[in-house]
Formats: C-alpha cells, structure tokens, sequence
C-alpha cells in the first residue's frame, strides 16, 4: 500500500482520499474516465474532491455516478456542488431514500454514549435529511451496482437504515462505510493521530446497535483482504482479519455504549 500526493492508492483501481473527518473513495483506474465516486465528503471539501479527480483521470472527466453509502452529513457534504458540476445520477440503498429526498431526517446524534470530545460536541453535527429530488436513484433489488460490474452492494443497517457497504469478491475489497470504522471517531485525540484499529460505527450516530451487529458480523464473514471505511485509514493483512472478527465475535462489549439514548439496557 502505498501513498501518493492526495490519497491512499490502495490498488490500481481503488484509491481511499481522506477528506477532512471522512473518506470519499475513486473506484477505477487513474487515466481513464471509467469510474465512479463512492460518497462525498464534508463541506468545504469541495475543492480537494474535484482536484483529485482531476489528477486521477483527467480534468473535466466525470465520474459515470456517485454512490452513496449513506446519507449522513460527512457523507454528502458536497454533493449538492459536486452535481452542479458533474450531473451524473446519485444511487443509494432504498431505506435511504426518505432521507434523501427530503421526506425524513435522522435521529439527532447522541452526546451521552461518552468515549471522547467527538461525542460530546455532536449535537452540533447537522443529522437533516437532505432533497435531491430525482437526481438520487435507489439501487436494484439484486446487489448490483450501476457501472461497477465487479462489485456487489451489501446492505448493513443499523448506523443508518439503508446503510450499504461495497464489496468486490474477486480480490476481497471491502467499502466498508461506517458500518465499521478503523479510527477511535468518539475521540478527538484519535481522529488527529489516525492510529489504525477496527471499531464499531461511530456510536453518537448509531440509532440500531442489533442491527449495527448483524452488519458487522455478516462484513467479518466475508473476510475482506483490505478494507477502506468512512472513518480512518484503510486497513489490510492479519490486523483486519483478526481484529474485525474479534469485533465481530464480541460486539456488546467492544462498540456498544455502557448508556445512551439509543441503548437498551446491556
């Protein structure tokens, strides 16, 4: 795995940009204007997104759609722009789409879950749902994805009810989004270091942990070679293995809050 000026070049074809708290993923090889951008960032990053694409397959060259994990603020906080510019189709989970098309917001995050001062400023985090009309498509029914043909959507609810991660089976890439995570995100002093950990999804804005566990649990059954997630650098080798099966064999204990608006008693 190695760096290049912008981004995590972790395969020839998929390249994990680290934008401001969150990741934004290009999927497709540099130089050629096949390839599609997975999420959207945060605002203000506007310019870092664009920049990259331009230096990875040419300036003007659009991606051919923007897939959406799911619609939280730091992962659409661009978008709007970036359609300006672009005008390329948006796709997301089905479950998603309420919040997208302006008919539901999410639930307000949660500064009670503790771990950290990213928890406990979170009620400042905007959680409106936004209205992209019918520029947001919702994915097929079949796992499929709209020009990559060698990925399958997976859907993982729980920090999000139409949550959905990216996997590729022939070389085992996952896209994981915020099902799990591979920083500290409640933590400040975390998100600055980037030290690399497998972690259960950023808890003040995770409103179903049942779900959040199933999800992580189906992901640890896939046994991904590399992993790139919404929060935190992208992770590979022994460490993912055995840390996400650990997450994934001891949830309750390791991402679950001890207390919090959206916990039950454990």
């Amino acid at each position: 795995m190695s760096k290049d000026i912008l981004g995590q070049q972790t395969l020839r074809d998929v390249i994990c940009l680290q934008v401001l708290i969150a990741n934004v993923c290009f999927i497709g090889k540099p130089g050629l204007d096949d390839w599609v951008l997975v999420d959207a960032g945060v605002s203000g990053t506007l310019n870092r997104i664009v920049d990259a694409a331009s230096e990875y397959y040419g300036k003007g060259n659009a991606p051919k759609a923007i897939i959406l994990t799911h619609g939280h603020f730091d992962h659409v906080g661009v978008l709007d722009k970036l359609l300006e510019i672009w005008k390329v189709p948006v796709y997301a989970h089905k479950l998603e789409m309420p919040y997208l098309t302006g008919q539901k917001d999410y639930p307000p995050a949660d500064p009670t879950v503790g771990g950290g001062l990213m928890s406990l400023v979170s009620p400042l985090y905007p959680h409106k749902g936004i209205n992209l009309g019918d520029k947001v498509k919702a994915l097929p029914d079949d796992g499929n994805i709209p020009f990559l043909k060698d990925w399958k959507y997976i859907h993982t609810p729980g920090h999000t009810p139409g949550h959905i991660s990216l996997f590729r089976e022939s070389d085992g890439v996952l896209i994981a989004g915020d099902a799990f995570i591979t920083v500290n995100q409640e933590s400040a002093t975390a998100v600055l270091t980037q030290e690399k950990e497998v972690n259960g999804p950023p808890s003040y804005f995770t409103p179903d942990w049942e779900e959040a566990k199933k999800s992580v649990q189906k992901l640890a059954a896939l046994k991904p070679s590399l992993v790139i997630t919404g929060h935190g650098l992208p992770l590979s080798g022994s460490k993912l293995t055995n840390e996400l099966q650990r997450l994934a064999d001891n949830f309750d204990e390791l991402a679950v809050p001890d207390h919090g608006r959206y916990v039950k008693n454990k």
